[in-house]
């Protein structure tokens, strides 16, 4: 089975989960009391699978989906305010086709780049619990697997990279202890087995509105992604 195959599989499965009473809950109940300005569009309000190129060498890690972005849409990162910032900075270094992502049929394509999430169903509050993030790990583990080409990973926030050092501290690549602490622009080397890491701030409005990332630092992370790969 080829990867992409492999990935539209699991894309079903992650589709299908209902492993988690409460976010499930959640989102569903988002779905039933949608905002003003989406009042009558239909949510997907499932679980979100990822999105882009099976033969990406660039693989960047978010959170969750968005109540009222991917939640809605159906597509990770895709439909709200976040999704705006990333699709933008992948436009301009080249992975995405178009600089905006509405919907699941808006012609978006990525090129040389796959985006996924450590938790597939939108939390409450931003704040999947510790056993939620526990229940969704073995997705992103398959999908790490899957993409066999990366070289470049990079860590939207925090839980996005805790995420993926607990997926490495299982495996035989592990960070070096003590894991260099998370903070915007840290990049941590590849190592034999394991690809170079790059961390970012979300491109949340929390970090967006208030100048703590700012368009230009945004774009000087992916300008590092693009040297890394071509490196």
């Amino acid at each position: 089975m080829s990867a992409r195959d492999s990935l539209a599989r699991l894309a079903r499965e992650i589709t299908a989960c209902a492993r988690c009473p409460r976010l499930v809950a959640w989102r569903e109940q988002v779905a039933s009391a949608p905002r003003a300005a989406y009042r009558g569009e239909r949510y997907w309000a499932k679980p979100v699978p990822g999105f882009g190129d099976p033969d990406a060498r660039l693989l960047i890690v978010g959170l969750a989906p968005g109540a009222h972005g991917a939640n809605r849409t159906g597509r990770v990162f895709t439909g709200d305010r976040s999704g705006d910032w990333l699709f933008r900075a992948l436009h301009e270094a080249g992975f995405a086709s178009q600089p905006a992502s509405t919907g699941r049929a808006d012609g978006m394509r990525l090129t040389d780049a796959w985006i996924t999430s450590a938790l597939r169903c939108a939390p409450p509050k931003n704040r999947p619990e510790r056993a939620e993030q526990k229940s969704c790990r073995p997705f992103l583990e398959r999908e790490w697997r899957l993409l066999e080409r990366k070289r470049v990973v990079l860590c939207l926030g925090g839980l996005a990279y805790g995420a993926v050092r607990a997926l490495l501290s299982r495996g035989e690549a592990p960070l070096p202890a003590p894991a260099p602490r998370f903070g915007h622009g840290v990049e941590i080397a590849a190592a034999p087995g394991r690809p170079a890491l790059l961390l970012s701030y979300h491109p949340s409005q929390q970090n967006t509105f208030t100048g703590r990332l700012t368009r230009p630092m945004f774009a000087a992370v992916f300008a590092r992604a693009r040297e890394l790969l071509q490196g």
